[in-house]
């Protein structure tokens, strides 16, 4: 039984459902402490000129200690109209905009309060399209206890894993004999970016998963390597 986790990210990068495709069950870090400037509030498409950042304003100020859950989206500014024309300017000559234009004009008309909210819900539809047999859970609802390395543990005891799959990135803090003495295998993501069409010349990597949905539809789950 394979586990892996991660915040909320907004319209997240191929290498989040990489990671996902490759789980048995999937929990979403929704109980600790939001980092600003990271990829939780923020994403990147593909424009004629390059790439372009797409950022959701979020309430910070005051806040420094906040929970992922808790992070609340700014609407006062107009944020929501600008991503969408920003999808559909983009993404309109696209091979398959149009399969999803319907869901990501809904998500935009709506007022999100919450950043966690926003993001789950497109995640959950991007599982859906791409049918990851994954098991989503949610950390907030688990009640774990532990830092670093010791939440991880407790988490695979919660969900009976016995493979912790674990981004490149936490090999810093990571303490390796803590999972052998839990009898939990740690294995590190091996994520190797692959090469698709594109709607410009030339190939630009780490974009959000839309640029791979809009251009390769259900061809996508391939290519993110689900099988």
């Amino acid at each position: 039984m394979i586990l892996s986790v991660h915040q909320p990210q907004y319209l997240p990068w191929l290498g989040f459902f990489n990671k996902l495709a490759k789980s048995d069950y999937f929990i979403f870090l929704d109980n600790v402490q939001y980092k600003k400037r990271e990829f939780q509030n923020r994403n990147m498409i593909l424009t004629a000129r390059g790439p372009l950042r797409l950022t959701v304003p979020v309430k910070t100020k005051g806040k420094y200690t906040q929970l992922v859950k808790d992070v609340e989206v700014d609407n006062s500014e107009n944020w929501r109209k600008d991503h969408f024309e920003s999808l559909r300017s983009n993404y309109c000559k696209a091979p398959f905009f149009k399969e999803h234009e319907v869901f990501f004009n809904s998500v935009y008309s709506k007022e999100w309060l919450k950043l966690s909210e926003l993001n789950i819900y497109i995640t959950m539809y991007v599982i859906s399209y791409l049918q990851l047999p994954v098991k989503v859970l949610f950390e907030s609802a688990l009640a774990v206890e532990g830092l670093k390395t010791d939440r991880i543990i407790n988490l695979c005891r919660k969900t009976g894993a016995t493979v912790y799959l674990s981004g490149q990135g936490a090999k810093d803090y990571l303490e390796e004999t803590k999972f052998k003495e839990n009898k939990i295998r740690l294995e590190y993501q091996d994520f190797k970016h692959p090469v698709y069409e594109q709607l410009h010349p030339g190939f630009v990597p780490c974009l959000s998963i839309v640029d791979l949905l809009f251009n390769k539809g259900k061809e996508s789950a391939k290519i993110i390597g689900k099988e």
